[in-house]
C-alpha cells in the first residue's frame, strides 16, 4: 500500500533586516520563525525570501548567510542556504519534505527592486504558493513583494493580518494628538494617505523626496533633489491645510536635500514628543549614508 503525502513549496517573505545585536530575541524575528515552523511541521517546504540593507550587487557585508545558523538555531533544525535562484530548484528538489531554506538577499539582484517580471517569475518558479509575512516593507513595489503574486497564488501571513487589523483599529479612533508622519518617496500612494488621514490629525510632519515635492509646489528650488513633478499640483491643494509641515533648514550636497535640517529635527522631535498616537511612513533623508540619516534617527 503506498500512501501518498501532499507537500507543498511555500515563498515566504520575511523581513530580517532587523536591526540589534539580540536579533532573535525581536518579538518581530520570534513572530516571523514560529510562521515558517508551522508551515514546515505540516511536511511543507518553505523558501524564505528577504533582504538587508540597500546593496549594489554582491555586497558581503549584507548577505544572509549569518541569518542561516540563527535561524537554524531558532527552529531547531537546519536550514539550507540557496546562495542563488539559479542553482535553487535543483537543491529545493532534492531536499526531504519539512526542509527550511534561506534564499541570499534579493537586493543583491537589481531586478527585486525595479520589480523585474522575469526576476519575479524566476522567484516563482521555485514554489508553490506564495505568503507575504513582511508588513515593514509591503508598501515597496519590489519583486517579491509585487510582481511575484502575478506568477503564484498568494496570501496575506499572520503577521500582515495582525499588523494590518491593529493600524486599522488605531486608525479609526486615534488618541490625540495624532502626528503623522510621511517621507521617503513614491508621493503618489504618500499623497494619497495624507489626503484620507488629514482630518483626523494634528501634525503631518515630511521630509525626504515627498517634503522636496512639497518644497517645489511652494515654488521653493529644490535644485537636483528627488522630487515628483507629476505630483506638484495635487500637493500644492494639501497645502491649504496648516496642518502640513515642511522642513525649514536640510542637509544635503552638490544642490540636493538628502535630510532635514537641525532646526527642523528640533522641531519635529518636540511635536512628536507630545503627540499619543503616531504613525511613521518612510525616512526622513537618505538614511543609508550615515550623514544623512539623522532626521530618521531624530
Amino acid at each position: 500500500m503506498v500512501i501518498l503525502i501532499h507537500m507543498t513549496i511555500y515563498l515566504v517573505r520575511l523581513n530580517l533586516d532587523i536591526k540589534g545585536k539580540n536579533m532573535s530575541q525581536s518579538l518581530r524575528f520570534r513572530v516571523a520563525v514560529n510562521s515558517v515552523e508551522a508551515l514546515s511541521k505540516k511536511n511543507n517546504k518553505v523558501v524564505i525570501l528577504s533582504h538587508k540593507g540597500r546593496p549594489k550587487g554582491f555586497d558581503k557585508a549584507l548577505s544572509l548567510r549569518p541569518f542561516q545558523a540563527l535561524l537554524s538555531k531558532s527552529l531547531g533544525k537546519k536550514v539550507v542556504f540557496l546562495s542563488t535562484i539559479k542553482s535553487a530548484k535543483r537543491i529545493i528538489d532534492k531536499q526531504p519534505a519539512g526542509t527550511v531554506f534561506l534564499l541570499e538577499n534579493l537586493r543583491f539582484d537589481k531586478g527585486e527592486t525595479e520589480n523585474s517580471q522575469k526576476f519575479a517569475k524566476s522567484l516563482a518558479s521555485l514554489g508553490d504558493v506564495y505568503i507575504n509575512n513582511d508588513f515593514a516593507t509591503s508598501h515597496h513595489e519590489s519583486a517579491s513583494l509585487v510582481g511575484i503574486t502575478k506568477y503564484l497564488p498568494s496570501r496575506q501571513g499572520q503577521i500582515i493580518k495582525e499588523e494590518t487589523k491593529a493600524l486599522t483599529k488605531t486608525l479609526k479612533n486615534p488618541r490625540k494628538p495624532f502626528v503623522l508622519i510621511i517621507g521617503g518617496a513614491k508621493i503618489k500612494d504618500k499623497a494619497s494617505t495624507i489626503e484620507k488621514l488629514l482630518p483626523k490629525t494634528s501634525a503631518v510632519l515630511t521630509g525626504g523626496a515627498v517634503a522636496n515635492t512639497f518644497l517645489k509646489a511652494a515654488g521653493l528650488d529644490v535644485g537636483k533633489s528627488l522630487y515628483e513633478q507629476q505630483f506638484v499640483k495635487d500637493v500644492a491643494k494639501l497645502m491649504k491645510s496648516k496642518k502640513i509641515m515642511l522642513p525649514t533648514d536640510i542637509a544635503g550636497e552638490k544642490s540636493a536635500i538628502l535630510d532635514i535640517g537641525p532646526d527642523t529635527r528640533k522641531e519635529y522631535s518636540r511635536i512628536i514628543s507630545q503627540a499619543e498616537t503616531i504613525v511613521w511612513a518612510g525616512p526622513m533623508g537618505k538614511f543609508e549614508d550615515k550623514r544623512f540619516a539623522k532626521g530618521s534617527a531624530a
